[in-house]
């Protein structure tokens, strides 16, 4: 089965440019508190900049995890190390906002995707799962590993919010398919998820070009497993989000 084509969006907004130049964002005509004159946006070499730091910081994280090399990202974005960190100034900052990159890319894919099928013309809704699952894998959901790790801050209000709405987006998309009768039931969110993170993810120090090709076959095998009626019974019970939250915390 050739799987399904999925363009994802290449042009989602990166969370929080501004924040990190020091920048607020404002309407033209806006001034500052203190009503001194115009707030100044973001140079554009800034936040395309940025956007490259985070576009390499997430191949990074996918292939040698939070340990990634800081020179070695900026080589890969094409930047100098002093541009690298006076965007995000230490890892931890670094990696905090690569997570919010791909979650929050992640979440705009299922959201567009489930938006097709609702449509009266759009895929039914496994072939939509399908699309999201593929499309997931080439944004490096992968990347969102290090929310395991034990210093992380998984508490972050930017982090909760932005993990509740991939949650939701996710959780509409399978209950689509299952309200439909084309997934099968005994399957949770959590497993969804656990599973394309483990399976988009190369062989440590391997490149993840290296690794596309084997990833999309090992996820379209993964789904065919998920297609209703099941001709399996699975052991234990279906992961749900609650249980994903308390390995996550």
């Amino acid at each position: 089965m050739k799987r399904p084509t999925i363009t994802a969006p290449a042009a989602l907004p990166v969370p929080g440019p501004e924040a990190a130049l020091g920048l607020a964002c404002a309407s033209p005509g806006a001034t500052g508190a203190a009503g001194s004159g115009p707030v100044p946006r973001p140079r554009a070499d800034a936040v395309r900049n940025r956007e490259r730091i985070l576009a390499a910081a997430r191949e990074a994280l996918v292939e040698f995890g939070t340990a990634a090399p800081l020179d070695e990202i900026a080589r890969r974005a094409g930047v100098g190390n002093a541009t690298l960190y006076r965007h995000f100034p230490d890892r931890p900052t670094l990696v905090h906002h690569v997570v919010l990159f791909v979650m929050d890319r992640v979440t705009l894919l299922a959201e567009t995707v489930l938006a097709r099928t609702l449509a009266a013309d759009g895929p039914d809704a496994f072939d939509a799962l399908c699309h999201f699952t593929h499309g997931a894998a080439d944004e490096r959901i992968g990347a969102l590993c290090p929310m395991l790790s034990g210093d992380f801050d998984r508490d972050h209000p930017e982090l909760l919010a932005s993990r509740a709405a991939l949650e939701e987006a996710v959780e509409s998309l399978m209950v689509a398919g299952q309200s439909c009768g084309l997934l099968r039931t005994d399957i949770g969110v959590g497993d969804l998820l656990i599973a394309l993170s483990q399976l988009s993810r190369p062989l440590p120090g391997t490149p993840c070009f290296d690794g596309d090709l084997y990833v999309h076959r090992h996820l379209q095998l993964f789904l065919d497993g998920l297609r209703a009626p099941a001709h399996s019974v699975l052991p234990g019970a279906p992961t749900t989000l609650a249980d994903l939250r308390r390995k996550t915390m």
